[in-house]
């Protein structure tokens, strides 16, 4: 997991990078494109109050930030899901032994932005849902792509979603993407929170992360905001 990585220097990491590129690449399959894919044709009502969703899709910090620039979300966390409190740390979610996905809890006003079409990002340009735990050159169980519904109605809406994309073919794979009832959300370490934000030039965020940023800017630009919401809990 190149992440591991991220506090040696920047050419050492460039070269571990490019070693581990080649070994990646040759056995796995290419990533989909990302993609304007269209609205759900079943979504959440939206009451007055401020609503959550807890997605998994690879490495959360990129999933994070690409949430931290959708307009009508007032807070974003990585975290993990999937697991018990026990194991909800980087160092024992990192052995892939734990259960858990790194996840993020999204906090946003449904008046501005609804559930269906936060998935509808999430599909679009946050990750391939057609990988099978992996995401980029990221690989493991805790990588893998898991909508954590919080009650029926999520359940629902993402059922329905999924089964329309696939209906209408849109990947060249079928979505593997997993619906599981949210049991907890563990917030993860201070230093995992904003990460994109403050580490703007890390390597690993310069090639795998901040393209997902600009495809959200360039194909869903009616939800892209410039700014990005942060955490107050991690400065």
């Amino acid at each position: 997991m190149l992440k591991h990585f991220t506090r040696i220097g920047a050419s050492s990491l460039l070269a571990i990078f490019a070693a581990l590129a080649v070994l990646w690449f040759a056995g796995a399959k290419a990533d989909e494109p990302a993609r304007a894919l269209p609205l759900p044709l079943v979504d959440a009502n939206a009451g007055n109050s401020l609503e959550t969703a807890v997605f998994a899709g690879g490495c959360f910090w990129g999933v994070e930030g690409v949430f931290q620039h959708v307009n009508g979300v007032k807070r974003v966390e990585a975290g993990y899901s999937g697991g018990t409190r026990e194991t909800a740390n980087y160092p024992d979610v990192t052995t892939e032994t734990t259960g858990h996905a790194e996840a993020v809890r999204i906090t946003y006003d449904p008046k501005m932005v609804t559930y269906g079409q936060l998935l509808r990002i999430f599909f679009s340009v946050a990750h391939d849902p057609t990988q099978l735990n992996r995401q980029g050159p990221d690989s493991g169980p805790s990588y893998r792509s898991v909508i954590f519904y919080r009650d029926a109605e999520q359940k629902r809406v993402a059922q329905a979603y999924i089964a329309q994309l696939d209906k209408a073919h849109l990947f060249s794979a079928r979505i593997v993407t997993q619906l599981d009832p949210l049991k907890a959300f563990y917030p993860a370490e201070a230093y995992h929170q904003d990460f994109l934000v403050r580490h703007p030039s890390n390597p690993y965020i310069v090639a795998n992360d901040l393209p997902k940023i600009a495809n959200l800017k360039r194909l869903l630009p009616e939800y892209y905001r410039d700014r990005a919401v942060t955490n107050p809990n991690a400065w």
